[in-house]
């Protein structure tokens, strides 16, 4: 049996900044933001996008939408290519990929009332016309967001943060997207309102089938709402499994250090801590061989001189596939947080 096509299909996405300088203000080196990123999400899916600060999560998303220009690989939506097309072509797809940022209390039009700024897209790809149609459609979508529909006419700032995502939501839903990028978009907002946005998106995957590229740094998040998680460091994929698996039994020592560091309830509970020496090497000029190897604690030779591969590991999960020489990683040993 073949498997379907995926909606979203990234291969090998890099994204390099140029670095000017010089008497002349020629290139002086790169930021390899993105160096070689491939994965793919299916009709219904929620892939995540994970790892520290600075790694190159939020540049991928810009890179798959084309609000920054690729510097090499491919993009395929729904088996079309968009990674090559001219921007006036891109422009009806984009109905079809939609975002929402981080920050809900700037990525809203303050001058513009809810109305508008959920209608802007349904005006922008020509998907209605007379007011009253463009009020039932937006009056529906508050509905499916959680929003009073009397709302509608209030500004942004009347709103509180969690009500805001709600908008920008909305907003995405507005011309039928299948693909929404989350970018970071419960990490501005507290702890109750992020369960509750978090539980908005799975009942709006399940209602609707979307798609999901949920970027975030919050693993306990992720935990709860993903399928499937890929780790990023920096600017490449160092594993990639199902929920399940990654927690349960991550195959690469970066992703082991991250899980060690997500908060237990529990004060007195023991856990495995993988304590990482070192700071997170320049993207300017990123280590020979794995990349992780300055801060790894199973590092030798051949980690500093050969980069390894995306591969699948023995006795690994299904589809699990982690970029490490070692076939398995070390037992740990269980250090109590708290005596």
């Amino acid at each position: 049996m073949t498997k379907p096509t995926p909606l979203l299909e990234v291969n090998a996405l890099k994204k390099h900044y140029p670095l000017k300088g010089g008497l002349m203000g020629g290139t002086t080196g790169y930021v390899y933001a993105v160096d070689g990123v491939s994965f793919s999400i299916a009709k219904g899916e929620t892939l995540s996008l994970v790892g520290e600060s600075g790694c190159g999560k939020s540049t991928v998303g810009k890179a798959i939408l084309r609000l920054v220009e690729p510097t090499d690989g491919e993009v395929f939506l729904d088996g079309k290519p968009i990674h090559n097309i001219p921007l006036s072509q891109l422009r009806p797809l984009r109905a079809k990929m939609q975002v929402v940022f981080q920050d809900p209390f700037s990525s809203l039009n303050p001058r513009m009332r809810v109305r508008d700024v959920i209608a802007e897209p349904l005006r922008n790809f020509g998907m209605a016309s007379s007011r009253s149609e463009i009020d039932d459609r937006v009056a529906k979508l508050m509905d499916t967001v959680r929003l009073p529909r009397d709302a509608m006419n209030r500004f942004p700032h009347e709103f509180s943060g969690g009500q805001r995502q709600r908008i920008g939501i909305a907003r995405a839903l507005a011309p039928g997207a299948g693909l929404i990028i989350c970018d970071e978009a419960v990490s501005a907002l507290d702890v109750s309102v992020k369960a509750q946005i978090v539980n908005l998106m799975s009942d709006l995957q399940d209602e609707l089938g979307l798609a999901l590229l949920f970027i975030s740094h919050d693993l306990a998040i992720v935990e709860h709402l993903t399928h499937r998680v890929a780790v990023m460091y920096l600017g490449k994929i160092v594993e990639v499994a199902d929920r399940r698996t990654l927690f349960s039994s991550p195959r690469h020592p970066y992703t082991r250090a991250l899980l060690s560091a997500v908060p237990v309830p529990d004060p007195l509970a023991k856990r495995d801590r993988v304590i990482l020496k070192g700071d997170v090497p320049s993207p300017i000029n990123p280590p020979s061989g794995c990349r992780f190897h300055t801060r790894c604690p199973y590092v030798f030779d051949r980690c500093r001189s050969e980069e390894p591969v995306l591969r699948e590991m023995p006795a690994g999960g299904p589809d699990q596939r982690a970029a490490c020489h070692l076939d398995e990683l070390p037992l740990l040993r269980a250090v109590p947080v708290a005596a």
